[in-house]
């Protein structure tokens, strides 16, 4: 049977009915398969990527070939995979986080040969084990290797992750071993990047990035509650369901909450889901049983839903590249899928945040470095070196793809390996971004056919005019909205009251800076309350204003006032506070103690005055165990506030207000002092939280 024929009969069984190659698929197919070759295909979402790697497994599998391996980011897209492969006869099994106890069950069945494919996460090649045990063997017989969403490669991808560096060392001991990678978003500087690091020999199928169904639209920059106003009257009117992509958590939350009670149904969707309910939520979408999912990019790689309608963005991505893989999960199946971008004053600030969260600093990796010179855990490591969980994680990442660290039983150490800061490099990509982020800007102003703007920045050579957008045949959507929807979306975001929970343990690993505390932390506060979470839409830009170094320190305004009275109204305390005192505050005296004064006047408590600083005013660290250092030991009651609760009326509880709890720590530490002095309980209260 001729090639083409035998690729055809596959390709029927994989999609469940006769079918046929669209152009470019079966080229690739065969310069795998006949002639061995490594190739990038760079198509855009719906093309049949996945087809062109599946028949090609099935012929060389075939052919004697051993298992193919495919890299892919994520687990609902492995899912999706293992499905489609099940259809046409291929054995496919995944090895990741979720299913451990079958480990054990593959390993065997690749060592009878029993799998045709194996799928892998990036970071599965950082897994002692896997690296060490199973990975030699699978390299020496591989079939076939194949890196999904292949951009990631890149320094230069829109989603560059660290793990991914990884993939060019098992590149380099496959010589002979045919190689695919696939994406459907890469401009022509990652393009020939990829190309270089796959080798030589190699070929490139590329077709046009647009999607002729998608209708491209721009609304002007606007404040939250008009965005969200919008939303609540305009929702409805979108076809069949969609995604509304936010570029936090807390936005994500506060959208959907503010459309639910509006009466729409949708639901939220972030890295902060639980697995199980990820899942549950991405079916929902696919059944239409929601409107929308409002998702962080948590929702991103890897979802397939081909009659997808809508897929608005409040708030802009940093780069056109992220947003054109966004709105490319819209519109496969149908005529017409809409994509509209409401961006957002905050945008760039945000843009910046994430941006400088996954440089690494020089001096820090060094302490790191310094820190694992034999086998340290990551809670003991946090306890040396003043990093948040999430940058200490992406910085034991980039050390590891640079061979300086290594995962070893027991957590981290270091190889010995000489380590430099590759300062030139960092300083490229952070151009790189900074660049992209002005294509973003100027995506909103151009006054060209938006698509085509898109497709030239990902240097598409087929790039043209949609006939489609707002630019090219005039805005069919404004920002009008009802006073009804801007009233409800106003009522919701002012909304004050968020939970501050009590800190539970100590942190590990604190012996390393001279403190003798671990386990359980037996004199906790009860549950605070703080007027908003500094992320949050509403409140959110007031108090990230008031927590600027710029601001300068004044009493607290009637209008915050008002709303943490309606905080404390709200409350429901087991026991009502019978006094306030305030935290001592370096840089915000005059707010903190009006703040306790306004509280104490409205409870109608005796305002007993503040707690005694003995440290030193210093930068707060970042890292829990660093943090809780600085603070741990320097509050002091003093003899009046000891003696006021001594002669109390009545027991009761205190009311601690602050102005800001990120850590904790502080409020942790300061109960304990207030308890060890007499206090019957603390209720923290602050304007903002983390």
């Amino acid at each position: 049977m001729a090639l083409r024929d035998e690729a055809t009969q596959v390709l029927s069984e994989l999609v469940g009915k006769s079918a046929q190659f669209h152009e470019g698929q079966f080229e690739a197919i065969e310069a795998i398969v006949d002639q061995r070759r490594r190739g990038l295909v760079v198509q855009r979402t719906g093309w049949g990527k996945s087809a062109v790697y599946f028949v090609s497994t099935a012929l060389l599998r075939r052919r004697g070939a051993g298992p193919t391996l495919i890299i892919s980011p994520l687990l609902a897209l492995m899912a999706d995979q293992i499905a489609a492969a099940q259809r046409a006869g291929i054995v496919a099994e995944s090895i990741n986080s979720t299913n451990a106890t079958s480990w054990g069950v593959i390993a065997e069945q690749l060592a009878r040969d029993e799998i045709d494919v194996l799928l892998i996460s990036p970071e599965r090649l950082n897994n002692p084990m896997f690296r060490e045990t199973q990975l030699p063997d699978l390299i020496d017989r591989l079939g076939m290797m194949v890196i999904d969403e292949a951009h990631c490669i890149s320094d230069w991808g829109h989603d560059f992750r660290p793990d991914y560096r990884r993939i060019g060392t098992v590149i380099n001991e496959l010589p002979n071993t045919p190689i695919l990678a696939t994406t459907a978003t890469a401009n022509q500087r990652v393009v020939d990047d990829v190309l270089e690091q796959l080798g030589d020999n190699v070929f490139l199928t590329r077709g046009p990035l647009a999607r002729s169904s998608l209708r491209l639209s721009v609304l002007p920059t606007a404040d939250s509650p008009t965005r969200i106003g919008w939303l609540i009257d305009h929702l409805e009117q979108f076809e069949s369901s969609g995604i509304i992509y936010t570029l936090t958590v807390a936005a994500a939350q506060d959208i959907a909450q503010a459309l639910q009670t509006a009466g729409h149904n949708v639901a939220a969707y972030t890295g902060a889901t639980a697995p199980e309910e990820r899942t549950e939520l991405e079916q929902a979408l696919k059944d239409n049983r929601v409107k929308a999912l409002v998702a962080t990019s948590a929702l991103g790689m890897g979802f397939d839903k081909p009659d997808l309608g809508f897929v608005v963005h409040f708030g802009a991505p940093s780069s056109p590249v992220s947003y054109y893989q966004h709105i490319g999960r819209a519109g496969r199946g149908t005529q017409d899928a809409q994509a509209v971008l409401l961006p957002g004053v905050e945008d760039q600030r945000i843009w910046e945040f994430f941006a400088t969260a996954s440089m690494p600093d020089e001096s820090t990796a060094h302490a790191v470095l310094q820190a694992a010179s034999s086998p340290i855990s990551v809670p003991a490591l946090s306890a040396r070196v003043d990093l948040s969980p999430s940058r200490l994680e992406l910085l034991l990442k980039i050390l590891a793809v640079d061979d300086a660290m290594v995962r070893v039983k027991g957590g981290w150490q270091t190889t010995g390996t000489p380590w430099q800061y590759d300062a030139a490099r960092y300083e490229h990509v952070a151009a790189q971004r900074v660049a992209e982020q002005n294509l973003m800007l100027d995506y909103q102003q151009t006054p060209v056919c938006r698509m085509r703007f898109l497709s030239e920045t990902l240097d598409d050579p087929y790039a043209q005019d949609c006939g489609r957008c707002d630019n090219c045949v005039g805005p069919w959507l404004t920002l009008a909205i009802s006073n009804d929807a801007r009233g409800h979306a106003q009522r919701v975001l002012s909304r004050p009251g968020v939970e501050i929970a009590p800190r539970r343990m100590w942190p590990t690993g604190l012996d390393n800076l001279g403190i003798k505390l671990k386990g359980k932390i037996t004199l906790q506060h009860e549950p605070g309350r703080a007027l908003a979470r500094l992320t949050d839409l509403g409140w959110g830009p007031t108090l990230r204003q008031l927590m600027d170094s710029e601001t300068p320190d004044v009493p607290v305004s009637q209008h915050i006032v008002k709303a943490i009275v309606e905080v404390l109204a709200d409350w429901d305390w087991a026991q009502r506070p019978i006094a306030v005192v305030s935290m001592p505050s370096p840089n915000r005296p005059q707010l903190v103690g009006s703040l306790a004064h306004e509280i104490a006047k409205v409870g109608q408590m005796p305002y007993l005055g503040e707690l005694q600083w003995l440290g030193e005013v210093g930068t707060p660290a970042a890292n829990s165990a660093f943090r809780l250092a600085q603070v741990y030991e320097r509050y002091a009651v003093s003899d009046h506030v000891r003696q006021a609760l001594a002669s109390a009326p009545q027991e009761g509880p205190v009311l601690l207000v602050d102005d800001f709890a990120s850590t904790r720590w502080s409020l942790t530490v300061a109960t304990m002092t207030l308890r060890e002095a007499g206090a019957h309980g603390v209720l923290p209260l602050t304007l903002g939280t983390a």
